[in-house]
Order: structure tokens, then C-alpha cells, then sequence
């Protein structure tokens, strides 16, 4: 044939399709692209053979990369189809369509491995070429071989050459800017990073050896890909090892994966891969390339966010789908219906597949829940679906390091931690060694109590409050034991209401400034066994200061000081000792003060309600100032006597000592008073 040049038929009809859905955000995406196409002519060519289409010889089917730096080109070459004359008019010149649709039409039942839209992904070329030129050969009997030229302009001529395989090769005439991909290092790095599972082999460069003290070429192809990763493989041609070696190739240099799980599905979409539980560590980020996704072995990108749930992070492993569009952007990927039915295929299968370790082998699975945990709480935490599932094989696991279901928790504690209301008591503890004494008074009454010291913890916890029924989650450090599951028949303090305000006061008094801390003094008729001086720290704050942490929206609550209470137990003897010596000693005291600072109350009070229409007069304001004025100052009285006499009283400052050292509060100089004021007493 003669020299024929033309257009290339770009129109608005037909260029919209390829704005819309295939823009590339990267430019070394082109190597994949045309690497990709490669693939799909020697697919098609496989395919035809099969069908009887073709009756020639195969012979060698790959795909070869070449880097010439003196010519300043690179060119993927394959012996597949190869395109006649008026392939590339309609595939080529003609942008809109894509012989890879047309093709998997007619062998739609027999194609899967088809990649590409050919044509569209081909001028991701010109992203690094200044010239292009495709060189390729039918595999029709009679076939004339054929030249395409363009310069990245609506422009390009075509001739009739001679060429002696079947195939074609795209040669790219790397322009100035681009220079970087004539490197052999980045060409075997890009097609590492993108076609290291392609389904036919792909050589670039040679293999390469130690010699002379450096590296050298060899004479043996350097073949890039795997053409048969497992996850194209059925789950019984697999066996443990083959899971834990496909683990290292993705991830080389990790720990052994806890387990896997095989995704195998035809309908309603088509999709395959193998996700992996690595260790997850306790304090944990979400990481946004941990999992890779691909469409028919083709590397698409390692940023699934919005393809899988985001809980799924966590995980690592391969996703594999015909149906997730190839060149599209983030976002459209994550509005796409296909990818979104992904989604939720993909949180179903992993729920089931757990549950399935979890019955199958429940000694494996507690074995690793501590390093799975945090992923399942994440995803119970942030998916309503998942979370509806993982109910059945969620465990706990209390302070003697035993596991349990949902279910099976609630049957073992439910006869002796149901307090008077009814509600089932989950008591918990963050921290064994610091909580230990609390844990201990809890164990002794036969109640049992669950290690909750995960990073989400807080939150989960407050999760399993509103999916369990009448039941609720009190740390065993947050009260005394009688009030974290009251019963009817609890034991009260009765005590005149003037001398428990000068308890109260008796005790804040001998009270340390702690930093960030308040304080509310009770009393409570506790076994005279019981420690002196308890204290407790409020569930609702404590928690809102948790979550505060994590959440920077809660930042209200991370200001406001801790709140704890200073529970002080009547009926142990040395409170007893306490109370009665301020009985004798300082009551008689204080109730004079109180009697006149109760009497000029009254006083104010008559003034305030005698008033016509709510108007004091000049001389009633004046005397309710006077009287006020007395007031305070028997307040003040009344506190230094109460101060006065607690510091006469070193046993006092030491049962308060001693609930703040067992809650790590003592520190600086008020410990050292602690240890010689404990020396003296001695």
C-alpha cells in the first residue's frame, strides 16, 4: 500500500467516554497501560487457538520491554493478534471504541483474561513520547505487515513494511522531559510495581550475576512477573506454605500472617484474591496501602480506600476484580455501584470466614485473638453489618486470661452480678497491676472481671452497652464493690447530717493538692476488713476523658480536672478511732459554731421572705450584710478547728495517704511525708 495519512477521528461524540471515565493521574501509568494491551493481543490470540480459530503455532507467548538509551526508545513487543491495516484504522485512529469490548462480546464466555480497552489506553503513550510508532504483524493468513506513526498531533501516516513475526511492537521515542524512563532501573521498578502478576510472562533486561567485584548482566532474560500468584489459584491447589510464601513475596521481611482468607466469587460480579491478618500491634494506625487491588492480574493501586470498608485497612493481601474499572480516578471508584457491592461482599466473607475459624478451631483462635482483637473491635466500631455478624464470635477475656462469647459471659455472670434493678454488671479493669487491690476485693465476693486494656476499648465498650441488653460496664476501680452491683438489702450510714458535714470536712481538710483532681468525700458502712479510705474514680467522666483523647471534638472533656471519690469506711477501727475521738474532741467545738451560723441563717432567711413585694429596705440589707459577715466568720472558725484538730490526728492523713498511694496519686514531697510519717507511727 501506499503512504496514508490522516486524522485521527477524535470527535465530541466520542472523546467524552474517555474524559469521563479514563483519565490517568500518574504518569508512569502509560507502561502499564501498553504492557497491559500486550497482554490482552497474546490472551486473544490463546483464546482463538482454543477456539480452533487459529491453527498455526504459538510458539514463544510474551511480552518483551527493551530500553535503548542511544536511540532514545523504549518498546513493548508481544506476539499475540498483531493488527492488520484496517485493525488499526478502527482501533487506533478511531479512539471511541475498544477492540478489547468488541472481542469480549463474541467470547464473553471464554475471556476473562481479556485486561484492556485497547485504543484508549494506548495514548497514555504520549504522556513520554514525542513519536509513536506501532509495528505489527495479523495472525490472518495473508496478512500484510503495517507501520503507524504518529507524533502525539491528530496527524499520523501509516505504510506496509516487512515483518518477519506475528505481533507488534509499540516503539516510544522518549521525549526530553521524560528521560527517566530510558533507565532500565526505573523501567524493571515500574514493572515490578504494576505488572508483577501478569498472567504471560514479561522480560525486560537480563538476568544478572556477581562478577569482578559488581554486578553484570547475564545472558539469560530477566523474566518480571509471576504468571501465576495464588490468589488466581483454587483454594485446595494451596496449601499453608503456599499462602505464607505468596505473604513474603507481597510483603518481604514480615512476620508469618496469623491466617487468610480466600476470596473466590462469579457472581454477581467476578472476583478473587487472598486478604492476610498480619500482627496488629496494640496501638495502631490504619494504614492505606496495605492492600493491593488489581483488575485481571494488572496492578491498579494500592489506595482502596471506599473499595473495601475501612476497618479492612488493617488488613493486607490482594483484591482482584474484572469488574473494578482499570483508569479511573479515587473518586469515582469510591461512588462506583460494582465497587460498593465489592464492598460489602468482601466484610461479609471475612465475618463468615472468622466465624468459621472460630467454630473449626476455637483453641487457634483464642490463641490469636489478642493480636486480632483490636481489627475485630475497629470493625464492629465503624460497620453496622460486620459488627451484627462478629456478636457471635467477639470474645472476652477476663483477668485469669479465660475466653468467652458474648453469650457464654453473660450466662457465667449473670446469677451473681444482676444488681437490683436487673441490669447484668460487666465489671472491667484497664490495668491488672494497678487496679490489682480492686480486682481482688471484686474476685473475693466471687464476682469475675474482664481485662478491657485496648486502645478502643472505651469505645467498644460503650458499643456493647446499647447491643446488650439490660446490662452495663462499670470499671472495678469506679466505686466501692457494694455500690458497682447495689443490691436491696445494702447496708447505710446513719449519721446526723451536722457531723457528717464535719466529717467531710475533717477529711478534705488532711486532704494533698493532686494535680488536675477533685475530690468528693462519702461515707459508706463497708466489712470492718475493707481498707480505711478508698477511692473511686467517677465511670461517666472517666470514660468521656478517654474518648476525649482519641476524639479531638470531645476536647471539653479532656480539660475538665479528674473527679474522684474518697470513700471512707465507717466500720473499719481506725475510722471508728477517728470518729470517736473527734466526737470528743472536736464536736463539742463545732456544734456551738454551727448553732450560730444555723441561727443567723434563720435570721437572713426571715429577713429575705418578710420583705414587701420582694424590696429589702436599706437597714434590712444592712443587717443581712452583718449577719452574713458572722456567718463566714464561724465558717472560718469552724474549719480552722477542724484542720487544727486533723493535724493533731496523724492516722487520718495516712488512711488518705494510703488510697492514694494504691491509686498511684502519692508523689514528689507528699510521699516522702507518707514514708516518715509511716516510720514514726511504727
Amino acid at each position: 500500500m501506499s503512504t496514508k495519512k490522516g486524522s485521527i477521528g477524535v470527535t465530541t461524540e466520542n472523546i467524552f467516554p474517555v474524559i469521563k471515565k479514563f483519565l490517568y493521574s500518574d504518569q508512569e501509568i502509560f507502561l502499564r497501560e501498553l504492557v497491559s494491551n500486550a497482554i490482552d493481543a497474546t490472551q486473544k490470540l490463546k483464546t482463538l487457538s482454543s477456539f480452533g480459530e487459529y491453527k498455526g503455532e504459538l510458539g514463544e507467548m510474551n511480552v518483551k520491554v527493551t530500553v535503548d538509551p542511544a536511540a532514545g526508545t523504549l518498546t513493548v513487543s508481544d506476539h499475540g493478534i498483531g493488527m492488520t491495516a484496517e485493525d488499526i484504522e478502527k482501533y487506533i485512529n478511531q479512539i471511541a471504541f475498544s477492540g478489547a469490548e468488541e472481542f469480549l462480546e463474541k467470547y464473553k464466555d471464554n475471556a476473562n483474561a481479556i485486561i484492556g480497552h485497547f485504543g484508549l489506553g494506548f495514548y497514555s503513550a504520549f504522556m513520554v513520547a514525542k513519536k509513536v510508532e506501532i509495528r505489527s504483524l495479523s495472525y490472518k493468513d495473508g496478512a500484510v505487515a503495517v507501520k503507524w506513526e504518529c507524533d502525539g498531533s491528530p496527524e499520523y501516516s501509516m505504510d506496509t513494511i516487512e515483518k518477519a513475526e506475528r505481533g507488534t511492537d509499540i516503539i516510544l521515542y522518549i521525549d526530553d522531559e521524560s528521560k527517566k524512563f530510558l533507565e532500565q532501573s526505573e523501567i524493571d521498578s515500574l514493572l515490578k510495581k504494576y505488572c508483577r502478576f501478569l498472567p504471560v510472562p514479561v522480560i525486560s533486561g537480563f538476568e544478572q550475576e556477581w562478577k569482578d567485584n559488581k554486578m553484570v548482566d547475564t545472558d539469560k532474560p530477566k523474566v518480571i512477573n509471576n504468571t501465576e500468584p495464588a490468589w488466581t489459584k483454587k483454594p485446595a491447589e494451596l496449601t499453608d506454605e503456599d499462602y505464607r510464601n505468596f505473604y513474603h513475596e507481597l510483603y518481604p521481611g514480615q512476620e508469618d500472617p496469623l491466617f487468610w482468607i480466600h476470596l473466590n466469587v462469579d457472581y454477581p460480579f467476578n472476583l478473587t484474591g487472598i486478604l492476610f491478618f498480619p500482627k496488629i500491634k496494640n496501638n495502631f494506625e490504619v494504614t492505606k496501602n496495605r492492600i493491593q487491588l488489581y483488575c485481571n492480574q494488572v496492578y491498579v493501586t494500592d489506595s482502596v480506600e471506599g473499595v473495601v470498608p475501612e476497618f479492612m485497612m488493617l488488613l493486607q493481601g490482594v483484591i482482584d476484580s474484572p469488574d473494578i474499572p482499570l483508569n479511573v480516578s479515587r473518586s469515582y471508584l469510591q461512588s462506583d455501584t460494582a465497587v460498593k457491592k465489592i464492598s460489602g461482599y468482601i466484610t461479609k466473607k471475612v465475618a463468615s470466614r472468622l466465624e468459621e475459624i472460630f467454630k473449626n478451631d476455637r483453641e487457634d483462635f483464642e490463641k490469636k485473638w489478642d493480636d486480632i482483637r483490636i481489627f475485630i473491635e475497629y470493625g464492629m466500631l465503624t460497620d453496622e453489618k460486620f459488627c451484627d455478624a462478629a456478636m457471635k464470635f467477639v470474645l472476652l477475656k477476663d483477668t485469669e486470661g479465660k475466653y468467652f462469647t458474648l453469650e457464654q459471659y453473660r450466662t457465667l455472670i449473670e446469677s451473681a452480678q444482676t444488681d437490683k434493678d436487673g441490669n447484668i454488671v460487666y465489671l472491667y479493669t484497664t490495668d491488672p497491676v494497678a487496679q490489682y487491690s480492686y480486682i481482688k476485693t471484686a474476685t473475693d465476693r466471687g464476682y469475675d472481671v474482664l481485662l478491657m486494656d485496648g486502645q478502643l476499648d472505651s469505645h467498644f465498650i460503650g458499643l456493647l452497652e446499647t447491643k446488650l441488653e439490660k446490662s452495663r460496664f462499670v470499671r472495678v476501680d469506679s466505686d466501692i464493690i457494694d455500690n458497682l452491683i447495689p443490691s436491696s438489702d445494702r447496708k447505710t450510714v446513719e449519721m446526723p447530717s451536722d457531723k457528717r458535714e464535719m466529717l467531710a470536712s475533717l477529711f478534705r481538710s488532711q486532704l494533698p493538692k493532686v494535680d488536675k483532681a477533685e475530690f468528693i468525700v462519702s461515707f459508706e458502712a463497708l466489712s470492718p476488713e475493707a481498707n480505711p479510705v478508698l477511692i473511686t474514680q467517677s465511670e461517666y467522666m472517666r470514660r468521656m476523658k478517654e474518648m476525649a483523647a482519641m476524639q479531638p471534638g470531645m476536647s471539653f472533656y479532656s480539660e475538665l480536672p479528674d473527679s474522684y471519690n474518697l470513700i471512707v469506711n465507717t466500720e473499719q477501727p481506725a475510722i471508728k478511732k477517728i470518729i470517736e475521738s473527734a466526737d470528743t474532741s472536736l464536736m463539742p467545738k463545732i456544734v456551738p459554731l454551727n448553732a450560730i451560723i444555723k441561727e443567723n441563717n434563720d435570721k437572713i432567711s426571715a429577713i429575705r421572705s418578710g420583705a414587701k413585694d420582694g424590696k429589702l429596705s436599706d437597714e434590712d440589707n444592712n443587717q443581712i450584710k452583718n449577719l452574713e459577715e458572722t456567718v463566714t466568720h464561724n465558717r472560718h472558725e469552724s474549719e480552722k478547728e477542724i484542720k487544727a484538730f486533723g493535724e493533731t490526728e496523724p492516722l487520718i492523713k495516712q488512711t488518705i495517704d494510703l488510697a492514694l498511694l494504691a491509686n498511684g496519686l502519692l508523689k514528689g514531697s507528699e510521699l516522702s511525708e507518707f514514708i516518715t510519717r509511716s516510720v514514726s507511727l511504727l
